[in-house]
This record gives C-alpha cells, structure tokens and sequence, in this order.
C-alpha cells in the first residue's frame, strides 16, 4: 500500500503589530534622528581621525582653563563697572538738576531786584517831571506818560482771522517781508497808533502797554513787540478822549478805512466801542531828555 506522505503544513511567521505613531512619521523621524545626518557624519570622522573636542595635554587644558578665567574676569568687571557708574550717573544728573534750578532761583532774584530798581527810578523821574515842570507839569507828564491817566475814550480791539490762510490778491500790503496772511503785522499796529494819535487820543495803551512818543513797535519773526516787549492777539487798544468824537474821526481817517480794508481782504477782526472810563497805566521806563536854546549872536537864539 501505497503511502501518502504528509506534508507538513507551512507556518507563516506572524506580521508585527503596526505601531500606534506611524502616522506621525514626520515627528517620529526627528524624534529619533535629532542629529542631523552631516553633523553626525562630521563627528564619526572626526573621532576617526584621532582629533579630540578637548585639548588632552595638560598644557592645553591649562591654556584652555586660562582663557575661561580671563573671559570670566571680563564679564565680571564690565557688570561691577555698570553697577558703579549707574549712581554715579544718578548723582551727576541730581547734581546739574540742582544747579538749574539754583540758577534759575538767582535768575528770578535778580529779575525782581532789576524791576523794584526800574520802578524806583520811574518813581523819582515822575516825581522830578512833576516838580520841574513847571506850571505845564502835569500835561507834560501826561504826554510823557509818566502816570497814570484816567478818563473817558474807545476801546479798539485788533485780533488775526480765524483761518490766518493766504490772503487774497491786492489790498494795502504792497512791499512786504511777510506773507500777506490774515495775522496782524506790526506795521497794521503802526498804522491804527498813529491813525488815534492823529484823530485826537491823548493817551494810548496797547495790552495793557502804555505808549509814549518814543515807544516802538516793531516784528520779531511772526511776533510783535512794543518797546521790545512781546505781545499776543487780540490787540486791545485803549484811548483817553472824547470817545464818540475820537471814534468817529478814526473810522473816517486814512487808517481807520486801512483797518476795514484789512477787514475785508484779510478776514482781520476789528471792534471798536465807545467808553465811559478807560484807565491806562504809566509808562514803564522813561527817558526824560531836556532842550535848552543855543545863542547864536547878540540877541538871537536858535
């Protein structure tokens, strides 16, 4: 009888279990490969070569130990520097602050020391008008604006447009340093001073500033100054008068209708009313000079 031979039955070696990250190959492959490839081919030939990371002689560990010491004691000095010159630093800054302000507290001193001295001199030169006078003191006074005057008159206020934009093309301004701009020059003041003068004020302030027949006004840059005191708008100007005679007259003068045109070509706000009292100050600082006649022959002077 014919035998069969059994065949043994193959076995088949299991599959390994798939792993729970293989879907994140991308990570899995920076986990586990953190060097790269270059850097660690470089150091396999490197060790291959024989050549260590650190020096093995004693020497070289001693210079290498040197310079980690010097690097160390400079890092050290430049951090104990720093924490030395900060309040150093702090006391020279408190100390200049100091000084300013002594300075400025000396500067103030002498500014009110300066003004008491001014105001003791405007004193004894009112007080010497006055006496030597004559019987014409008190008018000369007045027109030296040695004191102050009281009366009736016009208060005329002179302030720059609301748009100070490029004013139009024409008007009074011919022949000037400035742009024709809707701000109030010095020689608009000029012209409204002189305009009440001439219209019959006896006695003019401007701010609060008394003028005199030597006060100047005059610009510095886009500032106007009156006797080399600044000021700034509105312009108020106030006149001792007959105020409804002295108001009339100003508007129908060569000035007053420059003061309209420079209203209507220049937006320049203009008011003037009528007052029952206006009080004007003395003059700051006065220059009394004095005139005597020169003989020139027998009899004759000039």
């Amino acid at each position: 009888m014919c035998g069969m031979s059994q065949q043994h039955p193959v076995r088949s070696t299991p599959s390994r279990p798939a792993r729970p990250d293989a879907s994140m190959s991308l990570l899995t492959n920076v986990m586990e490969h953190s060097l790269d490839d270059g850097y660690a081919e470089a150091a396999a030939r490197r060790g291959a070569e024989g050549r260590p990371g650190l020096p093995r002689t004693l020497r070289g560990r001693l210079i290498l130990a040197a310079g980690l010491v010097l690097v160390a004691l400079v890092v050290t000095l430049g951090a104990a520097q720093a924490r030395f010159e900060a309040p150093t630093e702090a006391r020279e800054r408190q100390e200049l602050i100091d000084r300013i302000e002594d300075g400025s507290r000396d500067a103030d001193g002498l500014q009110s020391s300066v003004d008491g001295l001014r105001e003791e001199v405007a004193a004894m030169q009112r007080e010497a008008l006055q006496e030597h006078g004559g019987d014409r003191g008190e008018v000369v006074a007045l027109l030296a604006g040695a004191v102050p005057v009281e009366g009736p008159g016009i208060r005329l206020v002179v302030d720059d447009a609301e748009d100070s934009g490029p004013g139009e093309g024409g008007g009074p301004r011919q022949s000037t340093g400035f742009a024709d701009t809707g701000r109030v020059r010095d020689r608009d003041l000029q012209r409204v001073v002189n305009g009440l003068w001439e219209s019959g004020a006896e006695a003019i302030s401007v701010n609060g500033q008394r003028l005199t027949a030597l006060s100047a006004i005059r610009a510095a840059g886009d500032a106007i100054l009156v006797d080399n005191k600044p000021l700034v708008p509105p312009y108020t100007l106030l006149a001792v008068g007959d105020g409804e005679d002295l108001s009339e007259t100003f508007q129908d003068s060569d000035d007053g209708l420059y003061l309209e045109v420079l209203q209507d070509n220049y937006g320049i706000r203009t008011g003037i009313s009528v007052q029952d009292r206006v009080r004007l100050p003395a003059a700051p600082s006065l220059t009394v000079r004095t005139a005597e006649p020169v003989k020139t022959g027998k009899g004759s002077t000039s």
